[in-house]
C-alpha cells in the first residue's frame, strides 16, 4: 500500500509538472519580443505597396505600415522578400510572424489565418488596354479573356469566376504584368484600385489605363498572421489603432496612394454575387 501511495504521489507530481510547463509555453509573440525582430513578408514588386524605391530602398504603403507597427511595438523589423503566392504559406509554417502585401481580408482566408484591423479600405477594377478597352466593357465580357495575376490571389479569384483564363507570374515586377497587357500577351489585370492608379501612372507609354467604368468588390486589407494568435493580434491592433488616432495612418497613405486609403472608400462599388473567397 506505501509503495502503491509513492506511485500516486509521482504521478500526480509528474502531471503538475506538465501542466506547468504547458501555462508557461510561450507564444509567437513572446518569442518575437525575446528576438525584438518582427519578421514581414512582402513582395518589393508591388507599386504602391511594396517596391523598392530609385535608392533601391524597400518602401511602399504596406511596408511603412509594418515598419510602424514594429516600431510602435519597440522591435526591429526584418522583411523577407517572396512571392505573394509563398506569403501565405510563410506565415503558416512560422517562417514569418507577418505578412503584409496588400492582403484583402476574406471569410475563407478567415478559417486559416488570423487578421489585424484594417488598415486600408478599397476596391476591384481592372487593367485594360485604352486602344480597345481589350474588349471588356462588363466584367461579363472577362469570358475567354487572358488575366493577369498570381494564382492565389483574390482578384485571379474574381477573374476566374468571369470566366477568364489566368496567366500565372512568379513575383514579377508590375512592368511585366502591364506591359503583357499593352502588347496583347494578356488582356486584363484584375487588381486593387490604388494598386491600379498608380502601376499604370509609372508607364505612360503603355497602351494601358484604369477602367474607366468598373468598380467592384469592395475591401478591406490587413496584416496576416498565424491563427489564434491573440498575444500578436492585440498587440498589432493596439498599435493599428493608435496609429489611426494620431494621424500616422492617414498620412502614409497619403504619401503613397494620393488618397486616404486608411478610410472606408465612398466610391459607388458593385458587389459580386455568388463570388466565393
Amino acid at each position: 500500500m506505501e509503495k502503491l501511495k509513492k506511485i500516486l504521489a509521482a504521478f500526480l507530481l509528474m502531471s503538475v509538472l506538465v501542466l506547468s510547463a504547458c501555462s508557461e509555453e510561450e507564444t509567437l509573440y513572446d518569442e518575437i519580443k525575446d528576438k525584438g525582430v518582427l519578421t514581414v513578408a512582402t513582395s518589393g514588386t508591388l507599386i504602391a505597396a511594396s517596391y523598392y524605391d530609385d535608392e533601391d530602398q524597400l518602401t511602399g504603403f504596406d511596408v511603412e505600415v509594418a515598419r510602424e507597427v514594429a516600431n510602435r511595438l519597440d522591435l526591429d523589423v526584418a522583411f523577407e522578400v517572396m512571392s505573394v503566392d509563398g506569403m501565405l504559406p510563410a506565415v503558416e509554417t512560422g517562417r514569418v510572424d507577418l505578412a503584409a502585401n496588400d492582403f484583402s481580408v476574406t471569410e475563407n482566408r478567415k478559417e486559416e489565418f488570423t487578421f489585424s484591423e484594417p488598415y486600408k479600405y478599397s476596391y476591384s477594377t481592372m487593367v485594360v488596354r485604352e486602344s480597345d478597352y481589350s474588349g471588356v466593357y462588363a466584367l461579363e465580357d472577362l469570358e475567354g479573356k487572358i488575366n493577369g495575376g498570381g494564382a492565389t490571389t483574390i482578384s485571379s479569384e474574381i477573374a476566374r469566376h468571369f470566366g477568364a483564363e489566368v496567366e500565372t507570374y512568379g513575383n514579377a515586377s508590375n512592368e511585366a504584368y502591364l506591359r503583357d497587357v499593352s502588347i496583347g500577351r494578356t488582356d486584363v489585370v484584375v487588381n486593387d484600385y490604388y494598386l491600379i492608379k498608380f502601376g499604370v501612372a509609372a508607364f505612360p507609354d503603355f497602351d494601358i489605363m484604369m477602367h474607366p467604368d468598373l468598380k467592384f468588390h469592395p475591401t478591406e486589407q490587413a496584416l496576416v498572421m498565424k491563427k489564434d494568435e491573440t498575444e500578436l493580434e492585440a498587440a498589432v491592433n493596439e498599435a493599428l489603432q493608435a496609429m489611426r488616432d494620431d494621424g500616422t495612418l492617414s498620412e502614409i497613405a497619403i504619401e503613397f496612394y494620393g488618397e486616404d486609403a486608411s478610410k472606408p472608400t465612398e466610391a459607388d462599388v458593385e458587389t459580386i454575387e455568388g463570388l466565393d473567397i
